[in-house]
């Protein structure tokens, strides 16, 4: 699966604006709903309901993509949680200008229960769980028990959940998540996002025996390509 859409002048994950809303394009909310129906039919072959999201940089829009994607599902009136698992950035905290300092790490660490640091009905049908303070330990939070039981407990109250997870050209944390989730949806960036990175990217998934359940390009010029209508186009594999 493969999804292009019109770039913003600063689409990245310091941009709130790049979050769709009831006044985005269509086209764009439209890309997303092709990405979320390809995502449906991964998620059917399987009983488990979480899926991560990744990179291979900081910088490409990841945080963004999952925001605009757990948006999505939860349009079809469907209980969705997005959890922040970059816990070495504050990314969903900051594009959603959330006011709740309490997050994941809190609660693996057990300085918060789960009810004190979500944030329930950032839209109807979406709770979000922020990554919390930013710990000395990310990576062995990550790949706790604690964590574990953590969505073992939760699953039963959500349809789809969504991990935001960190770059897999920085950290290895993503990784540690692959007995949780179905696959990973990767984000690519034009002009930013090189074939060596993509080689390196899909060696690690191999090594790990994780799943990719396809790309999501992102930080495409319409200009350049005279196949675009409005500015957009989709294509999905």
């Amino acid at each position: 699966m493969k999804i292009k859409f019109k770039r913003y002048k600063k689409d990245n994950d310091s941009n709130p604006k790049a979050v769709i809303s009831e006044k985005s394009k269509f086209a764009i909310v439209e890309a997303y709903k092709t990405a979320r129906t390809n995502i449906m039919f991964s998620l059917s072959a399987s009983e488990k309901k979480c899926f991560a999201v990744t990179s291979f940089s900081k910088g490409d829009g990841k945080s963004t993509a999952s925001t605009n994607l757990a948006i999505s599902f939860s349009k079809l009136n469907k209980k969705v949680i997005l959890i922040d698992c970059d816990l070495r950035r504050p990314n969903i905290h900051n594009i959603l200008k959330l006011e709740n300092s309490k997050g994941l790490s809190d609660v693996i660490g057990k300085m918060s229960t789960f009810d004190e640091a979500v944030v329930k009905n950032v839209i109807p049908s979406l709770d979000i769980l922020t990554s919390g303070t930013i710990p000395p330990n990310p990576s062995e939070l990550i790949g706790s028990p604690a964590f574990e039981e953590l969505i073992k407990q939760i699953e039963n109250d959500y349809d789809y959940i969504i991990f935001d997870t960190p770059p897999i050209g920085i950290v290895a944390d993503s990784l540690m998540l692959k007995n949780l989730v179905v696959g990973y949806l990767v984000v690519i960036r034009e002009r930013s996002t090189t074939h060596g990175d993509v080689e390196k990217l899909m060696e690690n998934f191999k090594l790990a025996d994780a799943k990719i359940l396809g790309f999501l390009k992102v930080g495409c010029n319409p200009k350049e390509r005279k196949s675009y209508k409005k500015g957009y186009y989709y294509q999905y594999y």
